[in-house]
């Protein structure tokens, strides 16, 4: 079956919520492949969040070379059930990824973002000028909340 679109993924900094980094592939790449991607070399943080298709063994692999803990969620086996320690992990690590899902939130209904366009690099620039649009609007929010009284 064809997937046909866009995939946005991005790497927010987890105090500010500010997009660090991003990348875009087409909608039948897998998840997985834009990780190394969203890691920011300059992020002084030593934890990484992630959904269940970001854990592969090779995402796992590039976190230990790096030297960084992986908070990423665990996915439910065929046919079984999460253990309960994992379960437990999971709905700890569902409240700090919930982060990203308001940043994807905020451009969907606030800014109306809908990628129709023919070619990953239209999209690219589409859904970076998004990016870019969230993190001015997210910083001018923060300046007014950090503004000496």
């Amino acid at each position: 079956m064809p997937i046909f679109g866009y995939k946005s993924h991005i790497g927010i900094d987890r105090r500010h919520r500010l997009i660090r980094r991003w990348a875009v592939t087409d909608a039948a790449q897998r998840d997985s492949r834009s990780f190394p991607a969203l890691l920011d070399p300059g992020n002084t943080a030593s934890r990484v969040w992630a959904d269940t298709a970001y854990r592969t063994k090779r995402s796992l692999e590039i976190l230990e070379r790096r030297g960084l803990s992986e908070r990423l969620q665990f996915r439910r086996p065929p046919r079984r059930q999460l253990s309960e320690q994992q379960a437990k992990a999971n709905a700890s690590r569902a409240r700090i990824r919930s982060g990203i899902e308001h940043v994807f939130a905020a451009q969907k209904h606030r800014m109306a973002l809908f990628v129709r366009t023919i070619g990953l690099a239209r999209a690219q620039v589409k859904i970076g000028m998004a990016n870019l649009a969230y993190n001015f609007t997210r910083l001018a929010w923060l300046s007014t909340r950090t503004a000496p009284a």
